[in-house]
């Protein structure tokens, strides 16, 4: 999902919208010191209980390692010490948790399991954990392939009979949202959360699904739910993008900052600090949003969307072949075809078409695998068309992703491939509800100010082109600078006195 943001501080009034009624703003926290991804503070110290007490999620993964437990029994008796959890056992503790799994701890646990079944294919927990595994995976690394083993897994636990087991709830709905089915991922997730309500996985997928659907009101509740069950980092990088859906720009910086302080494993600071680049870079500050992706990618080095972000921001700079190299970085973690596409946005702003058509290509290409394992693809290859392909499917493409995810990401694409046909008339009021509902970011600003440019609106198309630019200088390396040369084109405004 490429959903275009923007940043405060930029000359800019901060956007005035408030919380719809009922839904506070959560209090902003205050930032720990030093660099975000600092070791969290110490626990608060917990009253003395008779006898061993385990959390669900550490308790899981010492029976999967098979370690005994510190604590003192009823006789005063000294227990055994813990054995290390392996790597398997720390994704499953990860998992229950709510916390991302370290990619290599996941593979571990997707082997694991893969024994398991075979050895007993009755086994519908081990199905069950195999498939949530398989689609977390998927969801991460974008193969192809990856999506349909998923499914078939998570299936397979839930065609063993009995009551559904959350966990093939949860995974179900992860996978749809890796797909972008938004309504299925909304679906899944809420049999997940209403069988389970206390587990923290089916409210992160409703966060990132109620949006794709337009449902800003079922995400703010979702939040609040989450920040009930599993208050902490895993909550508040959640709660900076609802945040930022809103406008709420200072919110959002204050609680993922937070977040990567007080983030307890590598994939989770990894986590916290790849969104906070995102939103520097939304706000046009491209040394601070390198710096955080950078934090990320030594976290995580396998992080694909820091990767990308580490990209963008070095592009920004005017570090363009550094750029393209870690362009290649991103496409090398995960296979999306929205990576190839600004790549080749990239080659073409460098000059280099040759080069920038093999970009598109490779991601048309990636497109169609992704489009054959159930992953819709829709956005990008509309994105694509749009501007450097053919208008006409693009408006075909966004009109029917449109219909399915209503919403200002989609309203904008489709207005864009709208103008980009020649219906600028028609795109107008879809793009000025995209910057109107949408987060205030710079690229639906750049393409409503097109549109104005278009219609002979001289005046509405200086202060969008403007305001894109105040927002993210270097919002896109092509589209960036053709925004600055139709503001130079048109001048400053006249201001002697109006027509008699």
């Amino acid at each position: 999902m490429d959903r275009e943001t923007g940043r405060p501080g930029t000359g800019l009034r901060t956007d005035p919208r408030t919380p719809p009624a009922g839904v506070a703003r959560a209090p902003r926290p205050r930032l720990a010191q030093g660099v975000p991804g600092a070791p969290p503070p110490p626990a608060a110290r917990r009253p003395h209980r008779r006898g061993p007490r385990l959390s669900a999620a550490v308790g899981v993964g010492l029976l999967l390692a098979g370690g005994g437990v510190v604590a003192v029994d009823r006789l005063g008796q000294d227990r055994a010490a813990p054995a290390p959890l392996t790597p398997a056992g720390r994704a499953l503790a990860a998992a229950g948790a709510g916390r991302p799994a370290a990619l290599a701890d996941l593979a571990a646990l997707i082997g694991e399991r893969r024994e398991r079944v075979r050895r007993a294919p009755a086994d519908r927990a081990s199905w069950a954990v195999l498939g949530a595994a398989l689609a977390e995976r998927a969801a991460r690394s974008g193969a192809p392939g990856a999506y349909t083993e998923a499914e078939r897994a998570l299936q397979r636990a839930l065609a063993q009979g009995g009551t559904p087991d959350v966990r093939a709830l949860t995974g179900l709905a992860v996978l749809a949202a890796a797909r972008q089915d938004w309504a299925g991922a909304v679906r899944w997730g809420e049999a997940a959360r209403d069988r389970a309500p206390g587990r923290v996985g089916a409210y992160r997928v409703l966060l990132e699904a109620y949006p794709g659907t337009g449902d800003a009101e079922g995400a703010d509740r979702a939040l609040e739910r989450l920040r009930k069950v599993r208050p902490g980092p895993v909550a508040e990088v959640a709660a900076a993008w609802v945040h930022r859906e809103r406008g709420w720009r200072e919110d959002a910086e204050a609680t993922v900052y937070d977040a990567a302080a007080r983030a307890a494993t590598p994939a989770e600071r990894a986590a916290a600090l790849s969104r906070a680049g995102d939103l520097a870079w939304e706000r046009g500050e491209a040394e601070t949003a390198l710096a955080r992706y950078e934090g990320a990618l030594r976290a995580e080095p396998e992080h694909d969307g820091a990767a990308a972000g580490r990209a963008r921001a070095l592009a920004g700079l005017g570090r363009s072949e550094e750029a393209l190299t870690a362009w290649a970085r991103a496409r090398a973690a995960a296979p999306r075809p929205g990576y190839a596409v600004e790549s080749g946005e990239l080659l073409l702003a460098l000059g280099r078409s040759a080069e920038a058509a093999d970009h598109f290509a490779l991601a048309r290409h990636q497109a169609a695998a992704l489009a054959r394992d159930g992953v819709r693809q829709e956005p990008v290859l509309g994105r694509l068309e749009a501007d450097h392909g053919d208008p006409a499917e693009a408006v075909r493409l966004l009109t029917e992703e449109h219909r399915r995810h209503p919403g200002p990401a989609a309203s904008g694409a489709l207005g864009w491939a709208l103008h980009k046909a020649g219906r600028s008339a028609e795109a107008l009021p879809r793009l000025r509800a995209a910057v109107k509902d949408g987060p205030n970011t710079a690229r639906p600003a750049y393409h409503l100010g097109m549109v104005h440019l278009a219609l002979g609106e001289r005046g509405a198309a200086r202060r969008q082109l403007t305001r894109a630019l105040r927002l993210a200088p270097q919002f896109s390396p092509l589209h960036a600078e053709r925004a600055r040369r139709e503001l130079a084109a048109l001048g400053e405004p006249a201001w002697g006195p109006p027509p008699a």
